[in-house]
């Protein structure tokens, strides 16, 4: 090989690595997690288990630590565009590849359902009277524009919002702790803390156990982080992104939802609005109280934008490697935009926007558990394939199986309670159409 050729190809090589910096891909992650599962969803976790959430939130983290660190380490050793369906097809053959990339596919599709409610909600603050479906039909209608964008835009748009909304939990913190001792007049210096032991422990340990699930999907968006992470220009960064902005992330959830919970009477918070706007109801700051809502809406815009941009990128990949059919694989001459896989992207927002209109009453409910159980088995297929593809350690190998009992630990826990227990069957009939087509392509595969 000539000098010239050879340092082509190395050219093309580092091209191929992609251009991020290690911080920017923490930031990013910190952009696609703070979202509506947090914003709204974290509502659903306090309903159950009171202040005893905040426990919950530490047991959420550790798992969720662990589960990037996996997905991490296989990325350090050999960078793939596919991301982690990939590992999986390397773990354990086709048939884990193929079912890998289809309950992602199935869990975003869900979580987009689930960020249109949460939206649609949030607007409803300000405009009651107009019909849910409208609402996220615009939405739906925005984030499909923004993604039609391309992906320098898409980056620079969750960034920016990611920026926005880093900000107002950090106001948030701030404002409570100003409140509470009085800095901003003996007249708002108040606190509502638990009274006795079962004020804190609402719902005793069943209540404890079956908001595990909801706190979990506060955590949503580190697969998306892990599609990105193809994009680092050097992949052996990616653990200490992943470290930098779970512990981050971690220290803002607790510090926020924890004063929250000090400044408002927890009655006050249900599903029909964010603990966040609760409680600066609660402490009669009226404008503030917009303002935090204007948030609200960016914050589930951008983690709307995040989840249309790797559930399209995603099912391109899948049509790409034969998984699914050729035209989700096609992309545009000039820009290489996969139409293809958005065109099915927009049809699942469709059935999702439909759901709203039938069942208005509990669609945020349903669709926000069956989301974050298929998230959950997505994260399964993770920590698997890791444990196959690493040599770990023994501390790795308990990290491991430490996240894996998490993991079904907050699974088995929606059974046991009345509202989460239709989306525990709603995931299961997901698993069972993904899991009948695997079954029946298998042979296929093996010739």
């Amino acid at each position: 090989m000539s000098q010239s050729t050879a340092e082509q190809a190395e050219s093309k090589k580092k091209d191929e690595k992609g251009n991020l910096t290690w911080w920017q891909l923490a930031l990013f992650g910190l952009g696609t997690t703070t979202g509506t599962g947090f914003l709204l969803g974290s509502s659903l976790a306090i309903e159950k288990s009171g202040f005893s959430v905040i426990l919950n939130f530490f047991i959420a983290a550790v798992g969720t630590y662990f589960v990037f660190q996996a997905l991490a380490k296989m990325i350090a050793e050999h960078s793939e565009k596919g991301s982690f369906r990939t590992y999986s097809k390397q773990a354990f053959g086709h048939w884990a590849g193929f079912s890998h990339g289809w309950v992602y596919w199935s869990s975003e599709m869900l979580i987009l359902g689930s960020q249109l409610t949460a939206i649609g909600l949030f607007t409803r603050f300000w405009f009651p009277d107009i019909p849910l479906w409208i609402l996220t039909s615009a939405y739906a209608a925005l984030g499909v524009g923004v993604v039609l964008l391309g992906t320098a835009w898409f980056e620079k748009t969750v960034n920016m919002l990611a920026v926005v909304k880093l900000a107002a939990i950090i106001m948030f913190i701030i404002l409570a702790c100003l409140v509470i001792p009085g800095f901003l007049g003996a007249d708002n210096a108040h606190t509502h803390t638990p009274k006795n032991f079962g004020d804190v422990f609402k719902g005793g340990a069943m209540g404890l156990w079956t908001s595990l699930i909801y706190v979990f999907f506060c955590f949503s968006g580190i697969e998306v982080m892990g599609i990105m992470a193809a994009e680092l220009k050097n992949p052996k960064e990616a653990p200490k992104s992943g470290r930098l902005m779970i512990i981050t992330i971690t220290i803002l959830f607790i510090a926020s939802i924890g004063l929250a919970l000090l400044v408002t009477p927890i009655e006050q918070i249900t599903t029909k609005e964010s603990p966040f706007v609760s409680a600066l109801k609660d402490l009669d700051y009226e404008l503030l109280v917009h303002i935090f809502n204007g948030v609200l809406i960016i914050a589930g815009f951008s983690g709307l934008v995040a989840s249309l941009y790797s559930v399209t990128l995603v099912m391109s990949m899948i049509a790409d490697e034969g998984d699914a059919p050729k035209l989700f694989a096609k992309k545009s001459r000039n820009r290489h935009f996969p139409y293809g896989a958005l065109g099915l992207t927009i049809t699942g927002m469709a059935i999702s926007i439909t759901v709203a209109l039938l069942l208005p009453n509990k669609v945020y409910e349903y669709i926000t558990t069956a989301g974050g159980l298929m998230l959950l088995y997505t994260w399964l297929y993770i920590l698997c394939a890791s444990h196959k593809l690493l040599k770990l350690s023994a501390w790795g190998r308990i990290q491991t199986y430490t996240a894996i009992a998490l993991l079904l630990a907050a699974v088995l826990g929606t059974l046991f309670d009345q509202v989460s227990r239709p989306g525990f069957f709603v995931s299961l009939a997901f698993i069972a159409v993904i899991g009948f087509v695997t079954f029946f392509l298998r042979k296929r595969w093996q010739n």
